[in-house]
């Protein structure tokens, strides 16, 4: 369990953003994959799912940790007991997810989404997907301390390194 739990947490990578692409039905360990990654594009057909409680098991692979922080502690905790599904037009509402459209629009979405994550300079976004990532956990002078000592990075690095 402990490697699979790895190979959901390696979605949040430093120095990567990932991106889920959910159409149709994401249950149990697909709901979890789309959990793991960074942002989420639903076709409107998407429903996502934890039904492990209902089956006798427990949610495993990272998706209750990311879902607390998406949506909240009683939603999440509605949501897992009782496994049933949210439609994308719900999803989107929560902050499950990042957008939603047609399904015929989903690949074009996500290579839209994809063109507009590569523009900025690689540095510059790798520092701020890191500020995101500890901006959950971290009190905020520490947060405030994370964000100095990264401009003071970029500063240095865009002025050639000194």
């Amino acid at each position: 369990m402990r490697e699979y739990q790895r190979g959901f947490r390696w979605l949040r990578t430093p120095g990567i953003v990932s991106i889920a692409a959910v159409q149709g039905h994401a249950i149990g360990a697909g709901c979890q994959l789309a959990l793991a990654c960074d942002l989420r594009v639903l076709a409107e057909d998407a429903q996502l799912r934890l039904p492990e409680p209902t089956l006798g098991l427990v949610p495993d692979l990272t998706g209750t940790s990311t879902l607390v922080e998406l949506v909240g502690y009683s939603r999440a905790m509605e949501i897992c007991l009782t496994g049933r599904p949210v439609g994308a037009a719900e999803a989107h509402a929560m902050g499950l997810a990042n957008v939603v459209v047609p399904v015929a629009q989903l690949d074009a979405a996500v290579a839209q989404l994809t063109h507009a994550l590569l523009g900025p300079p690689a540095g510059a976004s790798r520092e701020t997907a890191a500020l995101v990532r500890s901006a959950v956990r971290n009190d905020p002078a520490t947060q405030d301390a994370a964000e100095r000592a990264a401009q003071v990075r970029r500063l240095r690095e865009l002025a050639g390194g000194r």
